[in-house]
C-alpha cells in the first residue's frame, strides 16, 4: 500500500487541500504547508504554476499568473518543498505536462521524489498517452494519480486499474471553481469508479466550503478543495497562513463525524 493510500486510513474521509506554489510568494509555501497540516490536511496538493492551465478556473489562473510574474520556477519550488516535506503530510504536485517536459521527464520524477513529493496529478496528460511519464514516476517511487470524470469511459476505468495512490474524481465537466451546490452525479461517479478500481476515490472541483465538503464526504473517500482555499488566501494575502488554517480547519471539522466508506 502506498503512502498516499495509507493517508485514507484515518477513519474519516481524507482532506486534500490545494495551494499554488509561488502565491502569495514562494517563501510562504513552507508556512502554508505547515498551516494546512496543523488544520487537519491528510494530503496536500501543491500546484506548479503554468501559463496555460486548461483545467483551472479564474481563481487558480490568477494565482498561477501572479506566481509566474514573480519568477516562480520548478527548480525553486523543488528546493522549497524539500525544506518542508520531512515534517508534512504526503505531498503531491499538480502540474501540467509542459513544465515537466521542459524540465525533463526522468529528471523531474527523480528530483520531485528527492524533494519529498509522493505523487503527481497531470490533468492534461491522457492516461493512455502517459506511459513514459508513469514509468519514470514509478521508477522514482512516485504515484501518478489518475483522473476520472462523469464522461470517463469503461475503457478508461479499466486502464487505470494499475494506478497507485488514489483516484481523483472530477465532480463536474468543466474547469475548477467554486459552485453553489454539489453535483448530483458525484455519488454515481464514485460508485462506478469503486466498482472498477480498488483505490480510494477523492472528489474535487467545485467544493467551496464545509457544507459541501460534508456532503461529498458522505459518498467519497476523500475531499479535494482548491479554488475556495486559494480565493480565501487571495482575499487576505498578508495573513495567508492564518487564513488557510482557519478555512481548512472548518473543512476538517465538517468531516470529523463521517465514517470512511468501504
Amino acid at each position: 500500500m502506498s503512502t498516499l493510500t495509507q493517508a485514507f486510513q484515518a477513519g474519516r474521509p481524507a482532506l486534500i487541500p490545494y495551494v499554488t506554489a509561488g502565491y502569495p510568494d514562494l517563501g510562504r509555501l513552507p508556512g502554508l504547508v505547515r498551516a494546512l497540516a496543523d488544520a487537519g490536511a491528510d494530503i496536500i496538493e501543491i500546484g506548479i504554476p503554468f501559463s496555460d492551465p486548461l483545467a483551472d478556473g479564474p481563481v487558480l489562473q490568477k494565482a498561477a499568473t501572479e506566481a509566474l510574474e514573480r519568477g516562480t520556477r520548478v527548480e525553486a519550488i523543488l528546493e522549497m518543498v524539500a525544506k518542508v516535506a520531512p515534517a508534512a503530510p504526503p505531498l503531491v504536485f499538480l502540474t501540467y505536462i509542459n513544465p515537466v517536459f521542459h524540465y525533463g521527464i526522468e529528471r523531474f520524477a527523480t528530483d520531485a521524489r528527492a524533494a519529498g513529493i509522493q505523487g503527481l496529478i497531470i490533468p492534461d496528460l491522457p492516461w493512455v498517452e502517459g506511459r513514459e511519464m508513469r514509468q519514470a514516476a514509478e521508477s522514482s517511487g512516485l504515484s501518478v494519480i489518475p483522473l476520472v470524470a462523469p464522461t470517463s469511459t469503461d475503457a478508461h476505468l479499466k486502464a487505470i486499474r494499475s494506478a497507485r495512490g488514489f483516484v481523483y474524481g472530477v465532480s463536474v465537466t468543466g474547469v475548477t471553481g467554486m459552485r453553489q451546490s454539489v453535483d448530483q452525479g458525484v455519488e454515481p461517479l464514485v460508485r462506478r469508479v469503486k466498482a472498477a478500481v480498488k483505490l480510494p476515490v477523492a472528489i474535487g472541483f467545485g467544493i467551496s466550503g464545509p457544507e459541501q465538503a460534508h456532503r461529498v464526504g458522505q459518498v467519497a473517500d476523500g475531499v479535494i478543495v482548491g479554488s475556495a482555499l486559494v480565493k480565501a488566501i487571495q482575499d487576505n494575502p498578508e495573513r495567508a497562513e492564518e487564513t488557510a488554517y482557519t478555512f481548512v480547519r472548518s473543512l476538517s471539522t465538517a468531516l470529523q463525524n463521517l465514517a470512511t466508506k468501504a
